[in-house]
């Protein structure tokens, strides 16, 4: 998994569920860099989880705010309806409901602490803290993957960050409605529709056709009229709204969010071709926030030819 959505109990945050204050702050640090690279949490009950943390009922530690605090700035907390018929009492409740949810839509994995019953930890979704790396599903989480060149594929690669990111920026060079390869891309967008608030997605292509002496500039005129002629419909159906942009070149492909940057080794074209793959590499913050930067129109690293929104 490039990115996965687990839950976390309240435990977890708090110091008197350890040996130490500072074995919590040790176990906190264990998952902090995940929690804020490759992971969303689900905000159960509408929010109730996350807070919690706001009032002092509890001795949470201190980085334990912190970490929810950047958790929510980062557009990782997921709201998630109640699921269960009474608001959680104990940790062990707040681990009934993760697990509720997880039956509506899966999770990747729940964190705990020994605090739970041994009863919970025979569940492989149930991870204790202490032992995490013991886990399939946390080692499971990887910087790359290689999903297949289909639509399938693509959706299943992208579901958080269709589900849940507040922007999203399609980058391909060569993106092009009028050729069949391309025609399954409009789907892909789809997949971030229907929801509240709507997210804002951009797409980014150069200005023109073709490669080597086959090489021409795409008038932009005739370039909006297919975008908006192959786009208009489904997006509206969809309930969404796209900006293209058109530069001068680039190479490299890239879906970058709000939650997550993801290079990828060729375009966002699908193909019948049997077991043909591709290799996608997740960003650190760094280069991701780079590359939103180099196609950003303030920016003078390209040219841009034109925008236009559909």
């Amino acid at each position: 998994m490039l990115l996965c959505e687990c839950s976390i109990t309240p435990d977890v945050f708090d110091a008197t569920c350890y040996e130490t204050e500072d074995l919590c702050a040790a176990r906190l640090e264990t998952i902090r860099e995940a929690m804020l690279n490759d992971s969303i949490v689900r905000d159960l009950r509408n929010g109730s989880w996350s807070r919690l943390f706001k009032n002092n009922h509890r001795p949470w530690h201190r980085r334990s705010k912190e970490l929810v605090r950047k958790l929510a700035m980062q557009n990782r907390l997921t709201l998630f309806a109640p699921q269960l018929a009474v608001d959680p009492a104990t940790d062990a409740e707040w681990c009934d409901e993760a697990l509720a949810t997880h039956r509506e839509e899966p999770l990747a994995g729940i964190i705990v602490t020994e605090n739970i019953t041994d009863d919970y930890l025979q569940n492989p979704l149930i991870a204790c803290i202490d032992a995490l790396s013991g886990a399939d599903w946390w080692r499971s989480r990887s910087s790359s993957i290689r999903p297949a060149r289909t639509l399938e594929g693509y959706k299943d690669a992208l579901q958080l960050i269709l589900r849940h990111a507040n922007s999203i920026m399609f980058v391909d060079p060569h993106l092009d409605p009028t050729l069949t390869r391309y025609q399954d891309f409009i789907k892909l967008i789809q997949g971030a529709g229907q929801r509240s608030p709507t997210p804002l997605i951009e797409i980014h292509r150069v200005c023109y056709r073709g490669s080597g002496q086959s090489r021409e500039i795409w008038d932009l005129s005739e370039l909006k009229l297919e975008f908006k002629k192959a786009f208009t419909g489904p997006l509206q159906t969809a309930g969404l709204s796209v900006e293209v942009f058109i530069w001068d070149d680039f190479h490299d492909r890239f879906v970058l969010s709000d939650i997550a940057g993801i290079n990828l080794s060729n375009g966002l074209d699908t193909t019948s071709a049997q077991n043909s793959i591709s290799t996608w590499t997740r960003l650190g913050r760094t280069d991701k926030d780079d590359v939103q930067r180099e196609f950003d129109p303030a920016n003078n690293r390209h040219e841009l030819h034109g925008r236009f929104s559909i």
